[in-house]
């Protein structure tokens, strides 16, 4: 299995597969201005054929390309 980044967003840095099998795209996350917390929303992404353990699926962007 591949991640095709060309498919990404430009902003994605990570892709996973969460366990109800969906794969996402994960941009760089945003920390809100005078507080503690950051937060990334996910984007809907292709599973490029993914089939192993969902814990193990996070890849980064620019790994194994």
């Amino acid at each position: 299995m591949k991640i095709d980044w060309s498919k990404a967003p430009k902003n994605a840095r990570w892709w996973a597969v969460d366990k109800n099998g969906e794969a996402h795209w994960f941009p760089a996350p945003n920390v809100v201005a005078f507080t503690d917390f950051w937060f990334a929303e996910p984007i809907n992404a292709p599973t490029f054929g993914f089939e192993g353990d969902w814990k193990k699926s996070l890849v980064e962007r620019g790994a194994g390309e």
